[in-house]
């Protein structure tokens, strides 16, 4: 039987498969206290700073383990990446049959009833689309997965891939003519038959508060569960933990409901005007919410009479839809699904013309064409243990963001995770030499008007001197549209900024670009591995709190409050020392890597909470000349 420090070492299984293999002292610990975990029968929280190698940590005595095992990650990218690139590398060293499978969200394969429905009803669609559903009809026919990411020429965002997959709403089940052949089924039945399954969060998420709903939302039984990326499950689970009302969920009501009628009921007279009045009144609400995006307590919100007075229509237009689709019910399983649907969206909708509960907190979110009404429970713990206990395992937790300092309670307690066992290993990067952290002096406070003024005008020199090769990372969209606006004509480099391209490709673009300049918010705080000196410089705008205005925290700071607990030392803080460390992660993604680190924010150092901030940082260097950051790229050049 192979050992971790075998497998680990300079000349072991790991190193015969990867001729580049460097070992690490804190990858063998990881694997090695991960391994103790799993046959003691135990969870453990573990954090492995950037460069730790946690994946095949996990991976070794996983597949050793001889357990039924289900690895979920943060991301459909590195869920993809755990599958096709790292598992066959440990496999092979191991020399273990395995057998291993890849499960993901039902809105990954392709619904083989949903494509008839949509090209019956979508004739008259422009000729690009045409050319995609000709291209997809093709494949169908000879695909065994299913997976629509053999699809290399559907767009992500494409319109149709909507319309030819399946949600928990509109799936039929077992009433399907095409249930035999189903590719979500035929999924979840290898991953039964698997010893290995890999999901991500969300799937994952999903089958928690969906567990007893029916088809395809069960994941198989295991003796484990490792959450990989593990720092983004408190915010995951309070959303799949609460309830969502989209514009987007009603107007798939809505078209759903059209067809089904047209293919079972068109003897009906004066039905269509039902939806049609619908969408109106949808549209209205709507438009009352005003142009601009926003997040706000529904409690606030609701007390604009133009507001609440659409939305009641709303709710009297979807009662009149879900009453004369109980009448057609009986015709077909689309017509009683769709009937089904309407039912459960009145019920949510109903809960938001109630008074809301102590536990939860109702907050309308509007953006672009749509709107949101959230009901998120304001603590999770007892019911992500209440959820998590019905898989009847154990877990481990790992990412390189969990502890503040070498405290995890805050981790910990989102959770319910009491009484667990939990420890760090720092990065094995050497921060001293390979880094410098930039704290720029005479900065203006963050809440003053010229603010992001100032913070344009510091980090210049800093790109400067790293020739581009930089992120500036931002903690809001408002502060990212000032700086693309104020930078655009100050460098000479190329400018990238989120939301001009689809986050890979604005990656792809970023690394093959020479002296390129990112600006982006929040998704490109983490997540992002950009190797060698394309990304030399990571510029951060602010210590990345959580909105005071946010619905969400102001419910939570006020029960904190009632409970004696102090929202900002108690959750503001730590919350924001693990989105920090985030974003700071970006920066070292190889032993030869280098680079400055420049945080803007003057809090640092005035505030006595500034040094927790920096003592839960890899040890670096730390400046406030920029000459020091000058001289630091002169002598790696």
């Amino acid at each position: 039987m192979l050992e971790a420090a075998d497998v680990f070492s300079k000349q072991g299984a790991i190193a015969r498969q990867l001729p580049d293999y460097a070992v690490r002292e804190q990858q063998l610990e990881l694997a090695t206290a991960i391994a103790r975990a799993m046959a003691d029968e135990e969870s453990l929280i573990c954090e492995a700073g950037t460069g730790t190698g946690k994946t095949f940590a996990y991976l070794v005595p996983a597949l050793m383990s001889g357990k039924k095992i289900i690895i979920s990650t943060g991301t459909k990218h590195l869920q993809d990446q755990l599958f096709y690139k790292d598992l066959p590398v440990v496999s092979r060293a191991l020399g273990l049959p395995v057998n291993t499978t890849l499960l993901k969200g039902r809105a990954n394969y392709l619904c083989k009833f949903r494509l008839v429905e949509y090209e019956k009803h979508n004739r008259a669609m422009p000729v690009q689309l045409q050319d995609s559903l000709v291209s997809i009809k093709h494949w169908s026919a000879q695909t065994a997965t299913g997976d629509l990411t053999e699809l290399a020429d559907l767009p992500e965002n494409s319109p149709v891939q909507s319309g030819i997959t399946s949600t928990a709403d509109n799936c039929l089940g077992q009433d399907c003519e095409f249930y035999d052949e189903c590719f979500v089924l035929k999924a979840r039945r290898n991953a039964n038959e698997a010893d290995l399954v890999i999901v991500n969060h969300h799937l994952l998420m999903a089958d928690l508060a969906l567990r007893d709903t029916g088809f395809g939302e069960v994941l198989p039984k295991a003796s484990f569960i490792i959450f990989d990326e593990a720092h983004q499950l408190p915010e995951l689970a309070a959303d799949f933990f609460g309830s969502t009302v989209s514009s987007r969920q009603l107007l798939e009501l809505i078209n759903d409901t059209r067809a089904a009628y047209l293919s079972d009921a068109n003897d009906v007279p004066g039905f269509t005007e039902i939806p049609d009045v619908l969408q109106t009144s949808l549209q209205k609400f709507r438009l009352t919410l005003g142009n601009s995006d926003r997040r706000s307590a529904w409690l606030e919100v609701s007390v604009d009479k133009s507001i609440s007075g659409t939305f009641d229509v709303l709710y009297e237009k979807l009662a009149a839809l879900e009453s004369a689709l109980d009448q057609l019910s009986s015709r077909s399983k689309s017509l009683e699904n769709c009937w089904k649907r309407a039912g459960n969206l009145l019920g949510m909708l109903k809960d938001f013309r109630e008074r809301e509960s102590d536990e939860f907190v109702q907050w309308l979110e509007s953006r672009g064409h749509g709107f949101l009404l959230h009901q998120t429970p304001l603590d999770i713990s007892s019911i992500f243990q209440q959820h998590l206990s019905q898989h009847e395992c154990q877990c481990i937790y790992t990412s390189a963001t969990l502890a503040v300092g070498d405290d995890f309670s805050h981790f910990a307690g989102q959770l319910g995770l009491n009484e667990i066992k939990s420890q760090t290993w720092p990065s094995p990067f050497d921060y001293q030499k390979q880094a410098l952290l930039y704290l720029p002096e005479n900065m203006p406070e963050p809440g003053e008007p010229a603010y992001t003024s100032a913070v344009i005008n510091a980090a210049l020199p800093v790109i400067q001197a790293s020739q581009g090769h930089a992120f500036i990372l931002f903690t809001s969209h408002r502060a990212l549209r000032e700086a693309t606006d104020l930078i655009k004509n100050k460098l000479d480099y190329p400018i990238l900024v989120q939301g001009d391209a689809p986050r890979t490709e604005l990656l792809e673009t970023f690394r093959r670009t020479k002296h390129a300049v990112l600006l982006g918010t929040s998704s490109f705080w983490e997540g992002v591995d950009v190797k060698g000196q394309a990304l030399s410089s990571v510029i951060i705008d602010k210590l990345p709190f959580a909105a005071p205005d946010d619905p969400v925290f102001r419910a939570r700071a006020v029960k904190m409050q009632e409970q004696g607990i102090n929202p900002f030392m108690d959750y503001q803080l730590p919350q924001a020392i693990i989105v920090l460390k985030q974003g700071v992660g970006r920066l070292i993604r190889d032993m030869n890597d280098y680079g400055v680190l420049m945080i803007c924010d003057p809090r640092l150092r005035s505030k006595s909470y500034g040094k927790k901030f920096l003592n839960s940082l890899p040890r670096m260097n730390i400046t406030g000349n920029i000459a020091d950051v000058e001289n630091f790229f002169i002598t790696r050049v």
